[in-house]
């Protein structure tokens, strides 16, 4: 019996020199080196995701690029050709000369001689001066806006237009006559007729529009 066999204990527990029970080792280490390689894995991954985060947030990558092209496709740098016509011209506008254009010239107001006077600066400036006088009963002292343009609803919308750049915040209204004549009626807040440099500048715009102007990317 060898020393190392306890007392009273024999047969397949018995111990000599050349068998002794294996014990086997612990699994510790195992399990700490497995969860030290997926902590390293789990923080790989998550900082690659943190990455791909703040290049979308920053709007780096392949959506940038592409937002890139399209803008370039709507945005050309190349401007227009030399001696290439705006698309956006607007077309020179028709008017009928003031000579055309016969206007009544009536006071509404309390001022006397104040029709003959706007008449005699409208004939001045081309216009064919018919009636003048004092306003009708249904205007006289009830226009309080500084004039009244009446006539026919045949009457052409540019002859209107033409008569209109002579006087600032006048109003308009048809009546039932046949003729193509205009009433100039004068109201309280007249004060002078539109100065004719002023006049001759909103007619050549009335005559040739300003080009509309091309939206800018």
């Amino acid at each position: 019996m060898s020393m190392l066999t306890p007392p009273g204990m024999g047969g397949k527990y018995r111990v000599t020199g050349a068998a002794y029970p294996r014990m086997s080792r612990p699994r510790r280490r195992r399990r700490i080196v497995f969860t030290l390689l997926g902590a390293v894995l789990g923080l790989a991954v998550l900082g690659y995701g943190s990455l791909q985060l703040i290049h979308v947030f920053r709007g780096e990558g392949g959506s940038a690029k592409q937002g890139g092209a399209t803008a370039a496709k709507h945005c050309p740098s190349e401007g227009p050709k030399a001696g290439a016509a705006p698309a956006s011209a607007a077309a020179p506008v028709a008017l009928p000369q003031p000579g055309e254009i016969t206007v009544n010239v009536y006071n509404a107001t309390q001022r006397a001689g104040l029709a003959k006077a706007v008449g005699d600066e409208l004939k001045k400036r081309g216009f064919a001066i018919g009636h003048v006088g004092n306003a009708p009963a249904d205007f006289d002292k009830k226009v309080p806006g500084t004039g009244m343009l009446v006539g026919s609803a045949k009457t052409a919308k540019a002859a209107y237009a033409v008569l209109s750049t002579q006087i600032e915040g006048d109003s308009q209204q048809n009546d039932a006559r046949e003729g193509a004549d205009i009433d100039l009626i004068l109201g309280d807040a007249f004060k002078d007729l539109s100065p004719k440099e002023a006049a001759d500048k909103e007619l050549a715009l009335l005559a040739h529009p300003q080009p509309v102007p091309a939206a800018s990317c």
